[in-house]
């Protein structure tokens, strides 16, 4: 009884049989974000056709961009099954550069209203 042969052709079928059991997930997930992210687009477009103006314009449309911006990460990227390690990497950056990018608004409008203050409007 040769033990070898037995394990070289075991091996193989093993391999085998692993690659079929990648991630599948139902059509319905994909199908069910597609329906939301259409809702989202139509409660976007309805902000400008009932003409809202000023702070609740911009906040409606910018939390309807990143709705559809955070489904389309975690569904279509496939993020919402990854390893954190790998979200962390991904999604940490950005939300860096945006509380970076706000701080130096905030310092920009403290600049202009100082030289404002202290040198007058010409």
């Amino acid at each position: 009884m040769d033990h070898g042969d037995a394990t070289a052709r075991a091996i193989p079928q093993q391999a085998h049989h692993g690659s079929e059991q990648g991630q599948q997930h139902p059509l319905g997930i994909y199908f069910g974000i597609w329906a939301l992210l259409f809702v989202l687009s139509a409660f976007s477009y309805a902000v400008d056709y009932f003409a809202f103006q000023g702070f609740a314009r911009w906040s409606l449309i910018l939390l309807f961009m990143w709705l559809k911006a955070g489904l389309i990460v975690a569904v279509f990227m496939h993020m919402r099954w990854e390893r954190s390690a790998l979200m962390y990497a991904i999604l940490v950056p950005p939300l860096v550069l945006a509380v970076l990018v706000s701080l130096m608004s905030w310092e920009s409008d403290y600049t202009f209203w100082t030289r404002i203050i202290f040198f007058g409007f010409e």
